[in-house]
């Protein structure tokens, strides 16, 4: 594991508050790794241990829903570390975008690349596999998926207001609206009426 990072979104919307750091593996990088973060030894060896990380990792992400492109492959690297130090399993309830993406798009591409493409998220920062920017990335994929519409966000605008992200960064909202007792009632009345009057009679 060479690098951590993780970014919170509030009502799926990017706050300011972000988790970053690159980590020294304690081990040489393989070729294919070197490919596809582009982290060298000599630069990896330069940096923290995941031990002295640990502990702001795990407050950073306490009591939060974690929302991760093919969880099981990146919490298995996760919990094999905190393992080596004496810590506990991440409990957190965990959301796999790629469970997600594959659940609605059976049979196609469903990488962050591929997902990008589909909802016209530009991606062309993403030369390498890094981790901002790649969450960054999935936030946007997240949302999309989330609905079937695609709601898009502008995600430079989140420091405006609550008020206006609800009317500017939402393009597209589901208004729901809950009857009132007597407009159910009268519903009801008006379903018994006419179910009989055209199916029974």
């Amino acid at each position: 594991m060479v690098e951590i990072g993780c970014i919170e979104l509030e009502n799926l919307v990017p706050t300011k508050k972000t988790f970053h750091c690159y980590l020294n593996p304690e081990t040489k990088v393989s070729e294919k790794a070197l490919e596809v973060h582009g982290y060298t030894d000599d630069f990896l060896s330069k940096q923290i241990k995941f031990i002295e990380i640990a502990d702001k990792f795990l407050d950073f992400i306490n009591g939060k829903r974690l929302v991760i492109h093919n969880a099981e492959f990146d919490l298995s690297h996760l919990n094999n570390e905190l393992n080596l130090i004496g810590k506990s399993k991440i409990k957190n309830e965990v959301v796999d975008t790629l469970a997600l993406a594959r659940d609605k798009y059976p049979g196609s591409p469903i990488n962050l690349d591929a997902l990008c493409k589909r909802y016209s998220i530009d991606n062309t920062k993403r030369t390498k596999h890094t981790a901002l920017i790649d969450c960054d990335l999935l936030a946007k994929v997240y949302i999309n998926l989330l609905d079937q519409k695609e709601p898009r966000l502008d995600f430079k605008n989140s420091e405006n207001s609550a008020q206006d992200k609800s009317d500017k960064n939402i393009l597209y909202f589901k208004k729901v609206i809950t009857p009132s007792e007597d407009e159910l009632k009268k519903h009801k009345e008006y379903l018994n009426n006419n179910l009989k009057k055209n199916y029974f009679n």
